[in-house]
């Protein structure tokens, strides 16, 4: 795999696009010592960004949660994603907005550190393996939770947030599987480490309610299509126990997309005709197909 900071290309950093290989900071940046950052993933497909603004708009919030005043507009945050898109002369791909706090101050406090915003776009296929997605991918059961509203910004794309994604993920491919669901502060199903979760029962779709993560932008979409499907969407809170009765189970996500899931730890599901549908109807929509309902 190549590294990512060995790299052709150009990456929009604090106004100005610049040499991927020169978008650096110094070691003594706030943000790798407190974690003080938020970021973004979007899509682009066939040169158009999958609603672009909505990523804008969640990225100024995420910041704001974390006391972080993002310097740029959301007008201005849309556009310089539209550059670095055409300036790497790309247009399906994966971009990665990213702000965080500077080097001006270190110490927990760091109200004078400047905010920083760099954005990055580059090729990237399906995030899990096509094969495998198709037939549903695997997941165990992670060793951490989300954690409870009152004990960390968890409405905030915060960078913090997933360092325990990043451990049960990565013990989760140790042991075989492709990623890993989380269950929340409670022990009730919340969502895979990247990726929000929907269960599928008699025609009707189940999600868990977004108290304790990211109300996914991805997740918002298969909702409105699923709606216009007059497909019914029941957001409630689900114990693991529940999962004995669901026969569908997918993930979605930016990256994710929607992707089926055929194990939960000792659960298994079987990708069906709402899951299938989902799926297609997402690919029409950001591919700027008509959604047929």
């Amino acid at each position: 795999m190549q590294p990512f900071d060995d790299r052709d290309g150009l990456i929009w950093f604090d106004g100005e696009l610049i040499p991927w290989r020169d978008a650096n900071v110094h070691m003594l940046t706030h943000a790798m010592h407190y974690a003080s950052s938020v970021f973004e993933g979007q899509r682009a497909y066939n040169g158009e960004i999958f609603r672009l603004t909505d990523h804008s708009k969640r990225l100024k919030r995420s910041a704001e949660i974390l006391d972080m005043e993002i310097p740029y507009t959301v007008e201005e945050i849309d556009q310089a994603c539209r550059d670095v898109l055409k300036a790497n002369d790309l247009t399906d791909a994966y971009m990665r907005p990213l702000a965080w706090r500077g080097s001006e101050q270190m110490g927990v406090s760091a109200q004078n550190a400047k905010i920083h915003l760099a954005i990055a776009a580059w090729e990237w296929g399906k995030y899990f393996d096509e094969e495998k997605a198709e037939k549903g991918i695997r997941l165990d059961i992670a060793p951490y939770r989300r954690p409870a509203p009152h004990t960390a910004p968890v409405h905030s794309k915060a960078a913090g947030l997933y360092m325990i994604c990043t451990i049960s993920r990565h013990q989760a491919q140790a042991k075989g599987y492709d990623d890993a669901l989380m269950f929340d502060w409670e022990g009730r199903v919340a969502e895979a480490t990247g990726a929000n979760a929907f269960f599928v029962r008699d025609g009707k779709l189940y999600t868990p309610i977004a108290d304790v993560f990211l109300n996914g932008i991805t997740r918002q979409t298969v909702i409105e299509l699923a709606k216009k499907r007059g497909i019914e969407v029941i957001e409630k809170r689900i114990w693991p126990e529940e999962l004995d009765d669901f026969e569908e189970f997918f993930l979605t996500g930016s990256a994710a997309e929607v992707t089926f899931v055929a194990e939960a730890g000792p659960w298994r599901f079987t990708p069906g005709d709402i899951s299938r549908r989902m799926r297609q109807d997402y690919d029409d929509l950001v591919n700027q197909r008509t959604v047929n309902c």
